[in-house]
């Protein structure tokens, strides 16, 4: 159960309706319409995050479901696991992402820049200050610097919402729901 309601769209407050036009908002927005004056400047911040740049889709939902798995953000896992498969991750990738037993990281993603990725947002997203040495220089060898920075963004913004997510209880859609089952994954714990 959400610890706020999620506001439908007939009680949306004026500022917030923008954000209705479209249909169900999802989750995130629709508890965000509570403060309609954040929704304004939060949601086109978090938006540019996450919509297409120059990182590709696979490798932005590398770092969103890993960043969310070591947060333990049920929504988000649960949320971006069908995502991950759209973007063209394995099963088997999805699953090491999730931290899912018996799927080993280094066995999913044979790719030394994939790996580099993982350990880069295992840190971003699980450390207690400044990445180490080792993960720094892998990212600076195998990425622009232009991408490290969106990359580190990308996952700090996941942060906040994986925080905004589990702290409010966000639900997950049953649409997402039924996909996870037909897809053979369980909810995340």
């Amino acid at each position: 159960m959400p610890v706020v309601e999620l506001i439908p769209p007939e009680q949306a407050p004026l500022l917030a309706r923008p954000f209705y036009a479209g249909g169900d908002p999802g989750p995130i927005t629709a508890t965000m319409a509570y403060v309609p004056e954040l929704l304004e400047s939060a949601l086109p911040f978090i938006g540019a995050v996450l919509s297409p740049s120059s990182i590709d889709f696979r490798t932005k939902e590398i770092v969103i479901l890993r960043t969310s798995s070591v947060m333990s953000c049920r929504y988000c896992i649960d949320s971006h696991t069908p995502v991950a498969l759209d973007a063209g991750l394995s099963s088997d990738q999805v699953r090491a992402l999730r931290n899912e037993a018996g799927y080993d990281l280094d066995a999913a993603f044979p790719s030394q820049r994939e790996r580099a990725l993982v350990a880069w947002t295992d840190e971003v997203a699980g450390g207690r200050g400044a990445a180490s040495d080792r993960a720094t220089q892998a990212m600076q060898r195998l990425f622009a610097e232009h991408e490290i920075v969106e990359l580190t963004l990308l996952a700090s913004v996941t942060l906040l919402l994986n925080r905004y997510a589990s702290t409010l209880r966000l639900p997950v859609g049953d649409s997402t729901i039924e996909r996870l089952t037909a897809e053979g994954f369980g909810r995340a714990a």
